[in-house]
């Protein structure tokens, strides 16, 4: 298969979670690598610190034979137009996410080649798994094939970033898309974070010591999230106690049960049909009013208190441990 990458310049647009590693990764796999940020912002500055030519993103467009669109879903739209103006003829373009190209209504020239490779989590993860020779799987879709090579496009560049090392999944940008966000609705983010809010909340409000109560339904989150990672369902419950394995399947079912399906059905529908798209644009448009009350009623939620008594450090992402959620998220 042809190395669409070979001999080429890539300028990855955009500095945040995934565009530092992956223009990381790439470099270090022999790409030549230049870099698109947006004026003012921190990602240039921090993409000359790590020695790459930084440029505006319709510059550095304009030099590279493929482009990787690392900005933030709810951004892409308005800075696309300037930045398609300026891709070379015969561009091959990479997404990390299909949320754009799914609900963005992007206009891409006749003769682009347009791909998804989406890493199978943060930036953060990316990066150190390669440092160690290994790699994490990707996601990889087709969404305009104008030179009949878009998949040797979408893996060579996975290659480029080091998910050869692992496995390279074919799919769609409707799967991936849909799959990803009622992921992080239901589980990853949403549902975890409602979960042990939840719990904390149960336990203090019968008398129980908030720390307790925190480094319990909390803190301890991670070893069996990581002893799930390694082994599995299965697997996760042959390394827990007989008391732990009859809670889990006699009480777990009643914590998610019927109420909590319909609830995960009603959320996937809403992703399936567009309305979390919509509501989403609708909300970036009016400049995000009701996500900032949310995250700063949620910051002074008892529970960052209690990480700040149980652990030490301030709440919230300049704690002890803490990372921006920039940096935790996987696009």
């Amino acid at each position: 298969m042809t190395d669409r990458l070979a001999g080429v310049t890539i300028a990855v647009l955009g500095f945040g979670n995934q565009g530092e590693a992956q223009a990381l990764n790439l470099r270090d796999s022999g790409v030549t690598v230049l870099v698109g940020a947006r004026p003012g912002g921190g990602g240039g500055a921090r993409a000359r610190a790590h020695g790459f030519e930084t440029l505006p993103l319709d510059a550095a467009a304009r030099r590279a034979a493929v482009c990787a669109v690392l900005l933030p879903d709810e951004r892409i739209p308005d800075l696309w137009p300037a930045i398609a103006a300026g891709l070379m003829p015969g561009a091959g373009i990479v997404f990390a996410h299909g949320f754009t190209l799914l609900y963005g209504d992007l206009a891409f020239p006749a003769d682009a080649d347009v791909v998804l490779v989406s890493p199978t989590g943060p930036g953060r993860v990316l990066r150190e798994v390669y440092s160690r020779g290994e790699g994490l799987p990707a996601y990889l879709a087709v969404h305009r094939d104008a030179s009949g090579g878009a998949w040797g496009l979408a893996e060579s560049y996975a290659r480029g970033i080091g998910s050869h090392r692992a496995r390279l999944w074919r799919t769609t940008v409707r799967e991936e898309t849909e799959v990803d966000l009622f992921g992080e609705q239901a589980v990853l983010c949403g549902g975890m974070n409602a979960l042990v809010t939840a719990a904390f909340e149960t336990l203090v409000s019968k008398g129980y010591s908030a720390e307790i109560a925190y480094l319990e339904c909390v803190h301890q989150l991670k070893y069996l999230a990581d002893l799930l990672h390694e082994r599995g369902v299965a697997g996760m419950r042959k390394g827990i106690s007989g008391t732990a394995l009859f809670g889990d399947l006699t009480r777990g079912p009643r914590v998610v049960g019927e109420g909590s399906r319909a609830a995960m059905a009603a959320l996937l529908e809403e992703i399936r049909s567009g309305a979390f798209a919509r509501e989403w644009a609708a909300e970036v448009a009016r400049g995000a009013p009701r996500l900032a009350e949310a995250v700063a009623r949620a910051a002074g939620h008892p529970i960052e208190a209690a990480r700040a008594s149980a652990v030490g450090g301030p709440p919230g992402p300049g704690g002890s441990g803490g990372e921006s959620r920039k940096a935790l998220s996987k696009n």
